[in-house]
């Protein structure tokens, strides 16, 4: 048994990491979790690592790895430098800890982080795939070649580039502040052929498959990763490039190659809970040999709802109709005597029956799928012409008024099978055109790469997939819905809803409790920690631990702790305004006595000295009182809109700059949980109403009956617990360390006050929130000042 005191990265640990390293050791070796609500400054990302890496050098327990998953960059960042801090902390005679970051292809591709070879964001995953496969056959059994010749040939022909006199900064492709032993463009192989019958290919996978042991047996697929882990410690994805581009190597491969090899591996959660990440890329590391850290642990509910749903658009649809009918075609026109239409691109029959007489799928299934699929696409756009008829009069000239919209298939609160699979019925469509879909957009997506010798993403496996799923999902856990999101496709005629819409059929997973918990269940034992988890139950419910305590006797142990910084720095308020439901606000061009008792309140806390954040449960809120802000205060009023990354962060950058600040955002946007407003970044925080998502929708009533089911009280469970953690996450941005000064705010009376719909109870820390009315609050403020000014 190792001293985990030999693990962690700082000479003195708080009391509560040494309660959490140990609680947490100790629920490990018994294949158990702890579940961990900190405050910000509890020190959690170092408890997670210390008690994880323990166990794993313990030689007395089966732990080869911890998996990191988190959904916040910054936190992804934060446990890359803690597990830094315990390598540099480490004894001289301990091997540093291993580490690596799971990134996607995007990030590590060379040629797409130089934009090079006509490889890019766009294209990246269907270019890698192809010339993968394009490698793979050129060195594989039959092959013309080895990967050893083709890794050879493209170094000469850069050295042959610069031993011409042409070298230039485009001789070399350079990532990751290295060369590459290759020019930037791909290089092709061919041996004595006609002119254009060169293939193209990846040296970089070359390489990587010339490094591999020639038999597994002999070897691991360890050995082409070019350096070595006991003393490479954390290994970043920058790092990660740089080292395998160096070698020649592709980085992608080289990091599929370590991720079962590393101690510590950090990623988020697609790589556990999507089934398509898992199933081809890290399923290796979902065993009882893994120590699984859940970071971020109040996201993982709605995140893995997301992951496990399915959905297929109109678009995707049209496609798969398309797909199957270049590969039937062929056939078809074989058998009527005729030759394929001109120009037309279409599959060889000969081709077609290979891959027919290899698989269990007959020629007729693929025309009775194709008519399936023509046939959900008529009966889709009946569908949605019927709401926009009903609900839209005249839509068909008024395009860009149309709002993304619902189309539920059944009442979302009385579960019963839905309107699609009754229509399909009536439609003369049994049980094997759901069924077989899924086989035969197998068939066709192999047909096509191989006609097309290039590996793409095809639509038919992604409607097959659906529509199997569609038919094997129950209908209470399940809701199935036509989602229509707003877009424009100028290419659709002027009077299509297709021109301004584009229609999905989604089938949402009201309750993952049972997806989340089957997959906890596979690893050894973890940690899942946030600093908003209360309360308890509801979330080891809600994410299926209940069940493994229940049923698998594995152990389930809680900690909670507090913030333990000055109290004398920050000030608490729950002010008793009167609810912001919309009963009581009214419309946003009203002057309601709720519009103006919340305007004059956020006013008096957007006029203390610095940075101001106000969280609104919408955008549209936010919108409202930003304008009410600016005829108001005396400093720059910020507003912050769904927008894309980028725009983000110019706003963030815009905040933090210069004097004091404004910033309104909504509740449920990126500005308010996961971003560092450290030091003077934020003086004060106010949260403005309870920030329920929208009730009237279908998905969200059908998400509630579902939740009435399972835990009994879906009220509580899907709507009331995740909106006060939204609110906790946000009034949590402003002390973030012992030298944090702020004021904290929640403004609406369920915060302040006991009622039938008070969220008192689910604010861990009630006792500091103070109850006060809002002609009080200036009190509160004016006493915060004074106390600041004496010290």
């Amino acid at each position: 048994m190792t001293d985990w005191r030999t693990v962690f990265g700082h000479t003195q640990p708080y009391d509560p990491q040494v309660d959490g390293i140990e609680t947490a050791i100790d629920a490990g070796r018994e294949g158990g979790y702890t579940v961990i609500e900190g405050a910000c400054g509890t020190g959690k990302t170092m408890i997670a690592l210390t008690a994880g890496i323990d166990l794993v050098r313990d030689p007395d327990t089966d732990y080869e790895r911890v998996l990191v998953l988190t959904s916040v960059k910054q936190q992804l960042r934060q446990f890359e430098t803690d597990l830094e801090t315990i390598n540099d902390n480490l004894p001289a005679d301990w091997d540093p800890v291993s580490g690596l970051t799971l990134v996607g292809k995007a990030d590590v591709c060379p040629y797409n982080r130089e934009n090079a070879a006509g490889i890019d964001d766009g294209n990246v995953y269907d270019r890698c795939e192809t010339l993968r496969d394009r490698t793979r056959d050129l060195t594989g059994e039959g092959g013309d070649t080895t990967a050893k010749n083709l890794a050879a040939r493209a170094r000469s022909q850069q050295i042959g580039l610069a031993d011409s006199g042409s070298r230039s900064k485009n001789t070399f492709l350079e990532t990751a502040g290295e060369p590459t032993p290759y020019p930037p463009d791909l290089p092709e192989y061919g041996e004595g052929g006609p002119v254009g019958a060169e293939t193209e290919y990846c040296p970089f996978y070359a390489q990587y498959l010339e490094d591999l042991p020639e038999e597994e047996e002999n070897g691991s697929v360890a050995e082409a990763v070019p350096y070595d882990f006991t003393d490479a410690g954390m290994v970043t994805p920058e790092e990660l490039v740089a080292r395998s581009v160096k070698h020649g190597t592709c980085p992608h491969s080289v990091m599929g190659a370590a991720l079962g090899e590393v101690e510590v591996v950090i990623g988020n959660y697609y790589h556990a809970f999507d089934p398509r990440t898992v199933g081809s890329f890290t399923g290796a590391l979902l065993d009882e040999s893994t120590f699984v850290v859940c970071d971020e642990a109040h996201m993982l509910e709605p995140r893995v709802r997301d992951l496990v749903s399915e959905g297929v658009a109109d678009r995707t649809l049209r496609d798969a109709e398309t797909e199957l009918s270049r590969v039937i075609q062929p056939v078809k026109f074989e058998r009527e005597g005729r030759q394929a239409e001109g120009g037309s691109k279409t599959a060889d029959a000969d081709l077609v029956r290979g891959e027919l007489n290899d698989s269990d799928v007959t020629f007729e299934e693929l025309n009775r799928t194709l008519e399936f699929v023509q046939d959900l696409r008529e009966e889709l756009d009946r569908r949605v012409t019927t709401h926009l008829d009903r609900n839209y009069r005249g839509w068909q000239s008024n395009l860009n008024d149309l709002r993304d919209e619902e189309i539920p298939l059944r009442d979302p609160g009385e579960p019963a099978e839905d309107e699609l699979t009754e229509w399909a019925k009536n439609a003369g469509h049994g049980d094997a055109e759901w069924v077989r879909a899924e086989a035969v957009g197998a068939v066709v997506e192999r047909v096509l790469n191989e006609a097309e010798d290039e590996d793409r993403t095809r639509a038919a496996p992604a409607v097959g997939r659906v529509l199997g799923e569609w038919y094997r999902r129950g209908h209470t856990d399940y809701f199935r819905e036509i989602e229509l999101e707003r877009t424009w496709d100028d290419t659709e005629p002027p009077d299509s809803w297709r021109r301004a819409y584009n229609a999905r059929l989604a089938l949402h997973n009201c309750v993952p409790s049972d997806a989340i918990g089957d997959r906890l269940g596979m690893f050894g034992g973890g940690i899942l920690m946030s600093a908003t988890l209360e309360p308890m139950d509801a979330f080891t419910e809600v994410t299926g631990l209940q069940y493994l305590a229940r049923e698998e006797d594995r152990p389930v142990v809680e900690r909670r702790y507090g913030l333990h910084f000055p109290a004398e720095n920050r000030e608490s308020f729950a002010v008793a305004a009167p609810k912001f439901t919309y009963d009581n606000r009214g419309a946003r061009d009203e002057d309601t006595q709720t519009r103006r008792s919340y305007a004059n309140a956020i006013e008096k806390i957007a006029g203390l000295p610095g940075n101001v954040l106000v969280g609104m449960p919408s955008y549209a809120e936010a919108e409202w009182v930003a304008g009410e802000l600016e005829a108001r205060v005396d400093k720059p009023v910020l507003l912050d809109a769904a927008s894309d990354d980028e725009t983000t962060q110019s706003l963030k950058d815009e905040f933090f700059d210069g004097d004091g600040k404004v910033l309104v955002t909504s509740l449920r946007g990126t500005l308010t949980e996961g971003v560092d407003y450290s030091g003077d970044r934020l003086a004060a925080a106010v949260v403005c109403g309870v920030p329920i998502v929208n009730t009237s929708s279908p998905r969200t009533k059908a998400v509630r009956r579902a939740y009435d089911d399972e835990f009994g009280d879906g009220f509580t469970y899907a709507l009331t617990v995740p909106a006060v953690r939204k609110a906790r996450q946000a009034i949590g941005r402003v002390i973030r360390s012992p030298e944090d000064v702020g004021v904290r705010v929640l403004l609406d009376e369920r915060y302040a006050r006991d009622s039938w719909d008070s969220v008192r109870p689910y604010l861990p820390e009630d006792s500091e929130f103070q109850p006060v009315s809002p002609d009080m609050l200036d009190v509160g403020l004016e006493r915060f000042r004074s106390r600041l000014a004496s010290q």
